[in-house]
């Protein structure tokens, strides 16, 4: 039970640290270091040495301009406590093959943790299109309603509008009497 705690409390710490750049779901190399408890400059160097397991698909090198938008957005890059070189970023595929070259029990242990975290980031994604898929199929149906409701307004506003002719009257109607009928 206390494992499990700790597993899930560990996936939320993770889950923050997972951040979408260039359309993807990635981590940083500096947080994956700490997760991993070793020193960012050692994990970029076994990525590097092991340079042909990591496509630009699973890894790539931050641009200064994500860079400097990323320290001023969220402030995880602070100036000067971390690296002179440009951040690597992760995506899930990526983060999975460090298993292999950090090859170590906590990288493996961390390393499912973190896959259960993309995989949980997946499924809420997933339920959040599914929410607003919902609602703009409520929202639709709500305008349906708005137009019936204004129709419904618009026979009531004719109807009590006074008709601008007077009518007929309708019915039996007695006429005066004509001179009584005995005197012809």
């Amino acid at each position: 039970m206390q494992k499990e705690q700790n597993d899930t409390a560990s996936i939320e710490v993770i889950h923050r640290r997972i951040m979408g750049i260039r359309g993807d779901r990635v981590m940083l190399d500096l947080h994956l270091a700490a997760l991993y408890g070793v020193e960012t400059r050692q994990l970029k160097r076994a990525v590097r040495r092991n340079i042909h397991r990591f496509p630009p698909d699973f890894m790539f090198e931050l641009t200064r301009e994500e860079y400097n938008s990323l320290r001023s957005q969220i402030g995880t890059i602070k100036r000067g406590e971390h690296s002179k070189y440009l951040p690597m970023a992760f995506t899930e595929q990526g983060v999975a093959m460090l298993s292999s070259v950090l090859n170590s029990r906590r990288a493996i242990e961390v390393n499912i943790l973190i896959m259960r975290a993309f995989v949980r980031l997946r499924g809420m994604m997933a339920s959040q299109k599914e929410v607003a898929r919902k609602l703009a199929e409520l929202e639709k149906h709500l305008q349906d309603h708005d137009e019936q409701i204004q129709a419904i307004f618009t026979a009531i506003r004719q109807l009590m509008t006074a008709p601008e002719r007077p009518s007929k009257k309708i019915g039996f109607q007695l006429r005066e009497k004509r001179a009584s009928y005995g005197s012809r």
